[in-house]
C-alpha cells in the first residue's frame, strides 16, 4: 500500500482486509492519487486515476443533462474481474474510489465495506486542512513519464 496522507492508511487497510479487493485507488475528483494498493507501475496508476476521474466527471455531466442527482457509483462487471467507481465526500472534499475485485467476492460486499471505509476516513481525517497541496514527491516525474508512455513521446 502507498499513501500520500498518512491518516488514510488505517481505514484503507481495514477496507482491504475485509473486501477482497485486488486493486484499489483513492483519488481526488481531479484524479490526484491519495492512496493505492495493488498497482505495480506508475503508468497503471496514473492512467487508472485519469480514466476513473474522467468517467465520474462524464457521469456527473450525464446526470446534469438528465436533470437528476449525480450518480454516485459506476459498476462494470466482467466474467473474471469487476470494477466499482464510487464518488464520496471526505473532510478534504470529493474523492473517488476505484476498486477492482474478482469473482471471489461480490459487488454487494465491496459496496458495504466501502461505505465503512467512507465513515472511517471521515473519523480519521485531521481537523486542520493542509497548508499546501499534497502531492507525491515524484508526482511531476510520474505524470510526465505516464504521458510519454501513453502518447509515445
Amino acid at each position: 500500500m502507498r499513501v500520500i496522507e498518512p491518516w488514510v492508511a488505517a481505514p484503507l487497510q481495514g477496507f482491504l482486509d475485509e473486501s477482497g479487493a485486488r486493486l484499489t485507488l483513492l483519488m481526488t475528483s481531479a484524479g490526484q492519487v491519495i492512496a493505492q494498493d495493488g498497482f505495480t507501475r506508475s503508468v497503471d496508476v496514473m492512467a487508472a486515476a485519469a480514466l476513473g476521474a474522467a468517467i465520474m466527471a462524464s457521469t456527473d455531466a450525464i446526470a446534469d443533462v438528465m436533470s437528476t442527482a449525480a450518480f454516485g457509483v459506476v459498476l462494470h462487471q466482467g466474467p473474471k474481474q469487476s470494477l466499482v467507481l464510487r464518488a464520496f465526500w471526505t473532510p478534504r472534499g470529493r474523492w473517488i474510489g476505484l476498486v477492482v475485485f474478482g469473482s471471489e467476492t461480490s459487488v454487494g460486499l465491496v459496496q458495504l465495506f466501502f461505505q465503512e471505509l467512507e465513515l472511517a476516513l471521515a473519523k480519521a481525517a485531521p481537523a486542520e486542512l493542509p497548508t499546501r497541496a499534497v502531492l507525491a514527491e515524484n508526482f511531476e516525474y510520474e505524470l510526465n513519464a505516464s504521458l510519454r508512455s501513453l502518447f509515445g513521446r
